[in-house]
């Protein structure tokens, strides 16, 4: 892989492993938008462009500092997908999974919205998810102009410590709300040290997360996957219950079956069970 800094834009040549539309569109992550052949999405409080194009793709709205420091890792750009993929090779659907997902890699989240983001995931589609994030960041977040249009930082739990139940009315979340605002007295309060999550084992940074009101299995450990580099943790939604009864006989089946990489592979595994419409 190439890699050309250019003023405040990076483009990567040949960059192994990466479809940015599958990675934005995976339901991993919920801000970033898609407009025209553009993505635009928020990470670290900037906004960013991104253009995917043959053999190139340009993040606009970004230095190489900024790359150098948090946008490389938050891509996952360290790690060896190719090399990974090799231990699926001989599983029952992995390899055709595998052919519908190239180009996904995980992405390395802000925790504290992750945490926030997957509670509102629970029993909800992607659109409605996001409808959701976008109204809590309109109405508690920074205001911020990229290209000429307003976006909206997600609020940090500092910015929420004051919110109210009455006050979250307006984003629509329903028995969400109560979760989220238990999240957020949970974070300022101390109790759960969210930056400390990734020091800690697996099973205890999930006991950590799972003090939250709402916050089980399933959100955990999306959170820990998705946040905290837990690369092994395996999220259990309803398409990846459909993929281990179908293609397994065995929903029993963990994070331990996948050679150390259960999230890898239930990226691939969620995605193809999408993409085809399994169960439906």
């Amino acid at each position: 892989m190439k890699i050309v800094f250019e003023e405040n834009s990076i483009i990567l040549e040949n960059a192994p492993w990466f479809d940015i539309e599958k990675t934005f569109d995976c339901g991993q992550c919920f801000r970033w938008e898609k407009d025209g052949d553009a993505f635009f999405g928020i990470v670290k409080n900037k906004v960013i462009k991104a253009v995917q194009s043959d053999n190139k793709i340009s993040f606009y709205g970004i230095s190489k500092k900024d790359y150098e420091d948090f946008f490389c890792h938050y891509l996952d750009m360290e790690r060896d997908y190719i090399e990974i993929n090799k231990n699926f090779m001989n599983d029952k659907i992995l390899p055709e999974a595998m052919n519908y997902s190239q180009g996904i890699r995980l992405l390395n989240q802000e925790v504290f919205e992750t945490i926030i983001s997957f509670i509102i995931s629970q029993n909800n589609n992607i659109p409605r998810i996001k409808k959701i994030i976008n109204s809590l960041c309109q109405n508690f977040g920074k205001k911020v102009e990229f290209e000429g249009k307003e976006y909206y930082l997600f609020p940090t739990a500092d910015d929420l410590k004051n919110v109210t139940a009455k006050d979250l009315e307006v984003i629509k979340s329903g028995f969400r709300g109560k979760y989220i605002l238990d999240a957020v007295e949970k974070i300022n309060s101390g109790l759960i040290d969210i930056e400390n999550l990734k020091n800690l084992s697996y099973e205890d940074a999930k006991a950590e997360l799972m003090k939250i009101k709402g916050v089980g299995d399933k959100v955990s450990d999306c959170v820990l996957l998705f946040s905290c580099e837990f690369v092994d943790a395996f999220p259990k939604d309803v398409w990846i219950k459909r993929i281990l009864k179908e293609f397994y006989n065995d929903e029993s089946i963990d994070k331990d079956y996948f050679c150390g990489y259960g999230g890898i592979a239930q990226q691939y595994l969620f995605h193809y069970a999408r993409m085809i419409q399994l169960g439906k």
